[in-house]
């Protein structure tokens, strides 16, 4: 039973997420013969403040 976490600085719409989710089962399907209906798929939407790259959050900068 495939799982897939996607961690992302920022927010996604729900129709993002849905249109992720067809894919991301699809391909699995196709490539690694794994039923849809096993694949389980989280997001994990993390505010820019919390997310920081090379030492700098991103977001608003001063």
């Amino acid at each position: 039973m495939p799982y897939v976490n996607i961690r992302i600085a920022g927010t996604l719409t729900r129709e993002q997420k849905q249109k992720i989710s067809e894919e991301l089962a699809d391909t699995l399907e196709r490539i690694a013969e794994k039923p849809k209906s096993y694949t389980y798929i989280s997001f994990d939407e993390i505010p820019h403040e919390n997310w920081a790259i090379g030492g700098n959050l991103l977001g608003k900068r001063e």
